[in-house]
């Protein structure tokens, strides 16, 4: 077991988010399924209680804890993107399954769990401070999905 894990509460669907993150990300797996020993508040006795797996190499733990509470984006998942192609795949994987777009990269999965899609190029820019962070991050503010060519354009001013 990792020294540190993220716990992510879901009403009743660990299993199936996580079967989902580690179809999308790469360096992601489920590595193991636990049932619940006995009835509990939001659950009988072998419904999926918890759930470990890695996604996107952090490893995770999904509890099935009941309705009680939700997601917000006080939390999310940053992924760094390499280029428009696999900015697209991810966003469009998310959004594309009953998540919602939001704005400047971020979007929420169908479970309403925060994710940055985030070009390198954008925290490239914004690293590099100055003009050219100012512009890519003006750029970025009239965004939902970054645009890897127009963050480019707005970098070279």
């Amino acid at each position: 077991m990792a020294k540190n894990t993220i716990c992510l509460w879901f009403d009743k669907d660990a299993e199936a988010a996580a079967r989902f993150y580690c179809e999308v990300f790469p360096d992601s797996r489920v590595h193991a399924v636990h049932r619940a020993p006995s009835d509990y508040p939001s659950g009988k006795a072998g419904d999926v209680l918890t759930v470990d797996f890695t996604v996107a190499g952090i490893p995770c733990i999904g509890l099935n804890g009941g309705p009680m509470f939700k997601h917000n984006e006080a939390f999310s998942f940053q992924i760094a993107t390499d280029d428009q192609e696999e900015t697209d795949r991810y966003w469009n994987a998310i959004v594309g399954n009953g998540g919602q777009e939001s704005a400047c990269g971020w979007c929420k999965d169908k479970w309403g769990i925060s994710w940055q899609i985030t070009p390198r190029v954008l925290t490239e820019a914004m690293a590099a401070g100055g003009a050219e962070a100012k512009r890519a991050f003006d750029a970025m503010m009239d965004m939902r999905k970054i645009d890897v060519a127009a963050i480019e354009t707005a970098r070279r001013g």
